[in-house]
């Protein structure tokens, strides 16, 4: 990996053109928030994205990119991946964990290649029904993957 640094206006529009160039995205909030959201155009949904906030001495924040989707709570209609993938960030980066986090990318990964999809992405799956196949595939994808920690 490269470091690069470059200037929001003109990375907003690599980000663009070239989104497959791009591995790990540092910014501040306001920055990241606006590019976060022209990435979700990227991927289908803002329902997709994790995302970490780390400090060099602290504990990170993981989060869903959409946050608490407060509009639509309780209706099971919320689309867990982001928060899902969220932990695996979690797992990965504040637990030491890549075996863990790999598991968990792995059952996210496998539950939508079956089309296991929310209403966003074009499916019908409420947010409990994708919550329910994550923990079956994460069985599978633990058991088969998980070693010792790193």
């Amino acid at each position: 990996m490269t470091l690069e640094h470059a200037l929001v206006d003109s990375f907003a529009m690599r980000l663009v053109q070239r989104p497959r160039e791009i591995d790990v995205l540092v910014t501040e909030n306001l920055f990241g928030d606006i590019l976060s959201d022209e990435a979700a155009v990227l991927t289908g949904s803002l329902g997709l994205l994790p995302s970490a906030s780390l400090g060099v001495d602290g504990p990170g924040l993981y989060e869903p990119v959409h946050g608490s989707a407060p509009g639509i709570a309780g209706t099971d209609r919320a689309n867990p991946y982001g928060a899902i993938l969220s932990v695996g960030l979690l797992l990965r980066h504040s637990a030491s964990r890549p075996d863990l986090a790999a598991a968990v990318d792995a059952a996210v990964d496998g539950c939508i290649a079956a089309s296991v999809l929310t209403r966003d992405l074009g499916g019908s799956a409420g947010t409990s029904q994708v919550g329910e196949a994550v923990v079956a595939a994460l069985a599978t994808h633990a058991t088969a993957s998980v070693g010792a920690p790193s």
